[in-house]
Parts: C-alpha cells; sequence; structure tokens
C-alpha cells in the first residue's frame, strides 16, 4: 500500500472574519464564539455535536473557507492580505485537502 498526508492549497482570496481572542488562528478555518463573518463566503458549522465535533463553549461555530478562500482580520487586514496571499496553506475545505491519496501495488 501506498498513501500521503493530505495536500495544501494556494490561497488568493481573503475573506474577513471577526473572532475574540480565544479564536484559533488558522488562515483556512476558525473555532471560537462571537465568530463574524459573512456566511455565504464560507462553509459554517453551527451546531458541531450535529457532525461529531467537540464544542468548545455553548456558542462555538466551525468556519472553513473552500476553494482558494483564506481567513483576515480586519485589523492589519491588507499587510496579512499581502502576506499569505498565493501561499501554500493546509486546512480548509478542498479536494487537495479533504481526498487522501490511497494505491495498493501488486508485484508480476
Amino acid at each position: 500500500f501506498l498513501t500521503t498526508d493530505h495536500g495544501s492549497i494556494r490561497i488568493k482570496n481573503p475573506v474577513r472574519i471577526i473572532g475574540d481572542k480565544e479564536t484559533n488562528s488558522n488562515l483556512r478555518y476558525k473555532v471560537g464564539k462571537n465568530l463574524n463573518v459573512n456566511e455565504k463566503e464560507v462553509f459554517v458549522i453551527a451546531n458541531p455535536q450535529e457532525v461529531y465535533l467537540p464544542r468548545l463553549n455553548i456558542t462555538s461555530k466551525y468556519m472553513f473557507a473552500y476553494g482558494d478562500k483564506f481567513f483576515a482580520y480586519p485589523n492589519n487586514y491588507n499587510y496579512y492580505v499581502n502576506h499569505y496571499k498565493n501561499t501554500f496553506q493546509h486546512g480548509g475545505i478542498s479536494m487537495e485537502e479533504v481526498m487522501i491519496p490511497f494505491i495498493t501495488l501488486n508485484p508480476k
């Protein structure tokens, strides 16, 4: 058998998000309470227990960037967008991130 870790994706399009100081720092997904984002631009899990994800507190949500999107906070927005745009990152929802290659090799 031959397999590999999941991949990474080049991120190009920032999505503004506001979170409190307890929100994680990943560019492709956020977990926390009081997350504020245009929910049409991301994949939101408002009830984590329904999909067997841990709930950190009563109002915790999960937000995932998809495609080539990434999260950026409004403070120092332009700095972070310029710093991370066109870099390769883990996380979020993309074919590269959720599909794991697997092959069975048989000798001749």
